[in-house]
């Protein structure tokens, strides 16, 4: 664990104030849910919690399935990161931060398809490498919250995204959003 030097008193309702610069630095916002653990040392853990994060495992198998279907690499995230990812190139993008572009993608709940040319073509991650051409990206949204995004991703300019790419990205959000919802 890394150690922040801050300190905070809990009031006379229980609550403790968590610093704003690491609310910010772990992009915690106002009403975010946080998990609470102990530990046997008598730590408290406080976790951001991720309700798709609870469907990784059939996030991944979703985003296998697509993968194979479309031959695109398909990533699906919460609202921190890739939290699954199918096809060539996966490992580039799988547990990565997002960016603060598809960040503010899934804040304006938006579904896009861009090609790299365009004005509003976005990287993935923090650390997307620049050599993806085309792109296809719908928010997942749950009981009206935007809780993660389903993207399609191609290296090959030849094969632009269009209507149906747009279609498939935003049934498997709206897919997804459903099995949260239950």
């Amino acid at each position: 664990m890394k150690a922040t030097g801050i300190t905070r008193r809990i009031d006379e309702l229980g609550r403790i104030v968590i610093p704003k610069e690491i609310r910010r630095t772990l992009r915690i916002r106002e009403g975010a849910p946080l998990e609470i653990f102990t530990d046997r040392e008598g730590q408290i853990i406080l976790k951001k919690y991720s309700p798709i994060g609870e469907l990784s495992q059939f996030s991944g198998q979703y985003a296998e399935t697509m993968a194979q279907t479309t031959g695109h690499l398909v990533c699906i995230t919460d609202r921190d990161h890739v939290i699954a990812a199918s096809g060539s190139g996966k490992k580039e993008f799988e547990g990565k931060p997002i960016s603060r572009q598809l960040d503010e993608v899934m804040e304006n709940r938006k579904t896009l398809v861009a090609s790299k040319d365009e004005n509003n073509f976005i990287k993935i991650t923090l650390d997307d490498s620049g050599e993806y051409v085309t792109q296809a990206i719908s928010t997942i949204i749950c009981e009206g919250d935007a809780i993660g995004a389903v993207i399609l991703y191609d290296k090959d300019k030849n094969h632009p995204m269009g209507e149906t790419e747009n279609q498939l990205v935003s049934i498997a959000a709206g897919f997804l959003g459903k099995q949260m919802e239950q």
